[in-house]
C-alpha cells in the first residue's frame, strides 16, 4: 500500500511547501580558526543533520538571539560535503558576538539567499577571479568549486590583494595556490612588511604580470573603489561587460528584499543579486 503524502496545516503536500526564508536553522560550530586579528573562519554543520544546499556566491543571514543577524557570503564550495564555512569580521555588535563563539556552540542561520555566480556561463571558458581584502571569502566558494571540478573550466587565473601581509586570509590555501598547477595565482599587498618578497601595489598592477584573453569570464569582489579600476583595466583589454560579474554582497542587509537597504534603482541586491553582470547594472547610478 503506497505511503500517504504528508500534508501541512495549509492543506498542501510537504513537497509543495517552500522553505520559510524567515525561519532560522541551528548550525553547530565544528571548528573556529583565527585567520587575522579581526577575522575568524567558522566551519559549521546543520544541527538537524541536513545539508546546506547552496551555490557559490549565495549568502546566509547569521545571527544570535538577543543580538541580531548579519549577511555573510558562504566561504566554501558546495562540493565540500557535510560542513560549510563562514568568515566573520569583528566590526560591530553582532559580528563581535559571533566571534566570541567557540567550537561546540551554535548560531542561527537563514538561507541560502540570493543569486550566486553563473556557473553555466563560466564553464568551458577561461576564468579570472579578482578578489580584494575580505572579498576573498565569497570568491573562495567559487575558487574551491573550480579546483574541485577543474576539467569543466579552461585557464584559471586568480588575483588577490590585501592591505598588508598580516591581513591576508586563508594563508595555508594561499601557499597551496602559489605552487598549484591548477590555478595561475598572483598576489599583491598595498604595503609590504619585513620578510615580504612579493608584489607591493594596487591589485590592478597584477594585470601586467600575465595575459588575459578578451573572451575570458571575469569575477570581481572587493572594496568599492576596486571595482572601477579593475573594470578600467578590463576595458583596455577589450573584455565585454557581459562577461564581467560583480559580487555586491557588501550592500546586503535583510537578505529578502524587505528593508530596502540594498536597493539600487529597481534592483534589490539581495533578491536580484548579489552577483550581477556588469552589463546589467552599469547604467544604474550608485551601482559601483
Amino acid at each position: 500500500m503506497p505511503a500517504t503524502p504528508r500534508v501541512c496545516a495549509c492543506g498542501k503536500k510537504a513537497a509543495d511547501v517552500k522553505p520559510n526564508i524567515f525561519l532560522p536553522r541551528e548550525a553547530e560550530i565544528v571548528r573556529v580558526e583565527k585567520t587575522t586579528e579581526l577575522e575568524r573562519v567558522f566551519t559549521l554543520r546543520l544541527a538537524d543533520g541536513g545539508r546546506m544546499e547552496f551555490a557559490p556566491g549565495q549568502i546566509v543571514e547569521a545571527g544570535l538571539f538577543g543580538y541580531g543577524e548579519i549577511p555573510l557570503g558562504l566561504a566554501s564550495s558546495p562540493t565540500r560535503k557535510n560542513t560549510f564555512d563562514l568568515v566573520v569580521r569583528s566590526v560591530g555588535r553582532v559580528s563581535s558576538a559571533l566571534n566570541r563563539l567557540e567550537a561546540g556552540q551554535s548560531l542561527q542561520l537563514r538561507g541560502p539567499l540570493g543569486r550566486g555566480f553563473p556557473l553555466e556561463e563560466l564553464r568551458g571558458h577561461d576564468l579570472l577571479v579578482v578578489a580584494g581584502g575580505i572579498g576573498l571569502c565569497p570568491t573562495r566558494s567559487l575558487i574551491q568549486y573550480v579546483l574541485d571540478r577543474r576539467q569543466e573550466f579552461k585557464r584559471f587565473t586568480l588575483f588577490y590583494g590585501a592591505r598588508d601581509p598580516k591581513q591576508q586570509l586563508f594563508t595555508s590555501e594561499l601557499a597551496d595556490w602559489r605552487k598549484s598547477k591548477d590555478v595561475e595565482y598572483h598576489e599583491t599587498v598595498d604595503k609590504g612588511a619585513a620578510g615580504w618578497t612579493g608584489n607591493v601595489g594596487v591589485i590592478t598592477a597584477l594585470f601586467s604580470k600575465t595575459r588575459i584573453d578578451p573572451g575570458a569570464k571575469i569575477v570581481i569582489c572587493g572594496p568599492p573603489i576596486m571595482f572601477k579600476f579593475v573594470v578600467r583595466e578590463l576595458d583596455k583589454l577589450g573584455v565585454p561587460h557581459r562577461n564581467v560579474y560583480l559580487d555586491l554582497e557588501r550592500r546586503m542587509k535583510c537578505g529578502v528584499g524587505k528593508c530596502g537597504h540594498c536597493q539600487i534603482n529597481d534592483k534589490y541586491v539581495c533578491v536580484d543579486g548579489p552577483v550581477f553582470a556588469l552589463s546589467e547594472i552599469e547604467h544604474l547610478e550608485e551601482a559601483l
